[in-house]
């Protein structure tokens, strides 16, 4: 689950990390009281869940409360689009007004998992202020890393490491310190599954705030986290991802034509790569799980002819502990009760295999059978076309 930089920032002051004073907005007339109490000059920064934003038009200066006020009449409201919200963008419906501070010089945290070596990785580089993903493609050596031992956490000496290699002045390395373990403990304690601090600033006298944040919760924690529920914003949401939350279903929404519904993660990703091996291109990532019962599958069903790039379905399923024939008769009826119009090609494997062909093709709804994986990618890519 992601969150925006205010509700981030909310966070990390709670773990003694330093960020700007700031109050959100979500309409014009509320400007003014924000800059009177916060005082001039001071940045206007779209909320969104998406990075760019400054080189979108999402980031501005102002020097008095009439600019403030015309900058937030622009933004809000406006379609911000940046390299990560595709082109279509991303409507702002709120703003944080942050007081302005003195720039010296900008860096980079971050901290993340490492699936690699099954630790988390704490980043920190001296081009901070860029996107950093173009810093780790062109210029790799500039991002220093520390993997933390679970054991022990995030360690006093690798903290002032990271500093020392950013060129953070010495008379600064104690805050620095501090504000890293403070990051580290939030990011932790919080279930985080990345946290980004782009950029990670140092004022002309000396002080060390975080300029943005960037956090992401990891959603199989939520549970341990009543309190972070009221901080999802459904309008940055893909609208069909929110449906599939609500029936349990794990779907995410891709650009193609071709839907797919799986069971299990992993065939799911195989699924969608044999689909682009065969030409085709998946509408999506649809995992209905183990159970795949008939309510799941119309469910699913609901979901993947609700996007109208759907051109074809492709329904894979591996009947391991659930028998495949009980799937087949899921998929059927599901069919039958939505009345799907679209051309579905089903390809069943697993325990009563048999069974659940027949079932299939003495439907009568004109489902295409397939006999493999392959077999399967190459007709429902035909069938799209």
């Amino acid at each position: 689950m992601k969150i925006h930089e205010y509700q981030g920032k909310q966070i990390l002051a709670q773990y003694g990390v330093t960020v700007p004073r700031g109050e959100v907005v979500t309409s014009r007339d509320q400007v003014r009281a924000a800059v009177e109490k916060l005082g001039l000059p001071v940045v206007v920064k779209a909320q969104i869940h998406a990075g760019g934003r400054g080189k979108g038009g999402g980031v501005k200066l102002a020097l008095s409360v009439e600019e403030a006020e015309e900058i937030a009449s622009r933004m809000l409201g406006m379609q911000l689009v940046t390299h990560q919200t595709g082109p279509e963008g991303r409507e702002v419906r709120r703003l944080l007004i942050e007081e302005g501070l003195k720039i010296k010089q900008e860096f980079y945290l971050g901290i993340v998992l490492d699936r690699a070596i099954s630790r988390l990785v704490f980043m920190a580089s001296a081009a901070g202020g860029m996107d950093i993903e173009e810093v780790a493609a062109k210029e790799p050596e500039k991002i220093l890393k520390e993997a933390i031992d679970p054991a022990v956490g995030l360690q006093p000496f690798q903290a002032r490491k990271l500093a020392f290699g950013i060129g953070l002045p010495k008379e600064t390395l104690n805050k620095a310190v501090k504000f890293m373990m403070g990051l580290y403990r939030a990011y932790v304690e919080s279930d985080a599954s990345l946290a980004e601090i782009n950029p990670f600033l140092l004022t002309e006298d000396g002080e060390l705030y975080a300029l943005d944040a960037k956090w992401n919760f990891d959603d199989n924690s939520l549970f341990r986290h009543k309190e972070y529920a009221e901080l999802r914003d459904l309008n940055e949401e893909e609208p069909l991802e929110i449906a599939a939350s609500k029936h349990d279903l794990n779907y995410i929404k891709l650009d193609g034509n071709i839907g797919c519904m799986v069971n299990g993660a992993g065939l799911a990703m195989a699924t969608m790569d044999i689909i682009k091996l065969a030409g085709g291109e998946p509408a999506n990532f649809l995992d209905v799980g183990g159970g795949a019962s008939q309510q799941r599958v119309e469910n699913a069903f609901h979901i993947l002819l609700s996007d109208k790039n759907v051109r074809a379905v492709l329904i894979n399923i591996f009947g391991g502990i659930v028998r495949t024939d009980m799937v087949a008769r899921g998929v059927v009826e599901a069919a039958r009760n939505l009345g799907v119009k679209v051309p579905v090609v089903v390809r069943l494997e697993g325990t009563n295999v048999e069974q659940g062909r027949e079932v299939i093709e003495q439907s009568g709804l004109g489902f295409v059978t397939a006999t493999s994986m392959k077999d399967a990618a190459e007709k429902v890519v035909a069938a799209a076309r």
